[in-house]
């Protein structure tokens, strides 16, 4: 049975002495663009929409099964691991099960496991601010994947000395793939799922290799409307003040991560979702299952009448379907 805990800071993170003048709206701001980050995401974007042509056309039902599982595999290393476990610390994990996590996030391939989680404690510190990697207020490309063509916003690299990293830099599962990020990383999400298709049903390299980019531009993609589309599109049950929303099918296209308003509220809930949405949370179901076998222990989960008062404290009166709650 998972513990409920009250609200608390999850991370201590030291105090920024200048937290307060973060503006609530982005300042104008010339972008200086990567061109090497323009280059990569604009090639396996367009190998993914060859691929998926190929998928249609040309791949063995093998190849897209595996495709297909390799991008669940994917995913869920980024919200069970990256996400809920170490960005959040909402739930403790034995270490075999850290390794398989630490192995489906580098299937992901969205950088080093700890470059990831600095990312997303800056932008829980700082959301929608200037200080936020995503800025959601700079638009929805920006914070969908416009962010990782232009360098770093000055304030996200002045704040994120604040942001405690200790316990990451700890972990020996995570420095690990920091150290051999480019081998290791390389290997796991683009090389053996490769040679794995031609090798045990004779795939060809072509197909092979575009199915592998049109996985891994779902995977990407999949986390980047959380940071983009969950912004901007729905309704906020628990928090009409903030700009993270609520969104069923996002958090079914995200293994559970759409119920986005729920989440920012309430961080440290290993779910990111409120009792009766867990059908789509194909990542707390992972969890659990870890859970049953004793792998996964110290699930945080808020109590139901803390979620419900804060509903009706700062919600905008609805649920997580949208309907109206409070009565005229």
């Amino acid at each position: 049975m998972a513990p409920c805990i009250k609200p608390q800071q999850e991370a201590q993170d030291l105090q920024d002495p200048f937290e307060k003048l973060v503006a609530p709206q982005a300042a104008p701001r010339k972008h200086e663009i990567v061109h090497r980050a323009v280059i990569g995401l604009a090639y396996v974007h367009l190998a993914a929409i060859y691929g998926l042509y190929l998928a249609i056309t040309a791949a063995r039902w093998y190849t897209i099964l595996f495709s297909a599982t390799t991008a669940v595999a994917a995913g869920i290393g980024v919200t069970a691991g990256t996400h809920r476990l170490w960005s959040h610390r909402a739930y403790k994990a034995k270490l075999p099960l850290q390794i398989i996590l630490m192995v489906m996030n580098s299937l992901a391939f969205q950088h080093s496991a700890i470059s990831w989680i600095r990312d997303h404690r800056m932008h829980h510190r700082y959301s929608d601010t200037d200080a936020d990697p995503h800025n959601a207020t700079r638009g929805l490309f920006f914070s969908h994947i416009g962010w990782l063509l232009v360098k770093k916003h000055p304030e996200v690299l002045r704040r994120g000395k604040y942001i405690d990293m200790s316990d990451i830099y700890a972990n020996p599962v995570l420095r690990f793939q920091k150290k051999y990020l480019i081998p290791f990383n390389w290997t796991i999400c683009i090389i053996l799922p490769t040679l794995i298709p031609m090798y045990f049903w004779g795939e060809s390299f072509n197909v092979a290799w575009h199915m592998v980019m049109l996985r891994y531009v779902y995977s990407l993609n999949v986390v980047f409307l959380v940071n983009s589309f969950a912004h901007m599109w729905g309704n906020r049950p628990y928090d009409k003040s903030i700009r993270p929303t609520q969104n069923s099918l996002l958090s079914f296209l995200a293994y559970g991560e759409g119920f986005h308003n729920y989440h920012h509220v309430f961080p440290w809930d290993y779910r990111t979702a409120e009792l009766g949405n867990n059908w789509l949370n194909l990542s707390t179901l992972f969890i659990d299952f870890f859970a049953w076998v004793g792998w996964a222990y110290d699930l945080k989960t808020v109590p139901d009448d803390v979620i419900s008062a804060r509903a009706d404290r700062t919600g905008d009166g609805t649920n997580s379907w949208g309907f109206n709650t409070k009565s005229n």
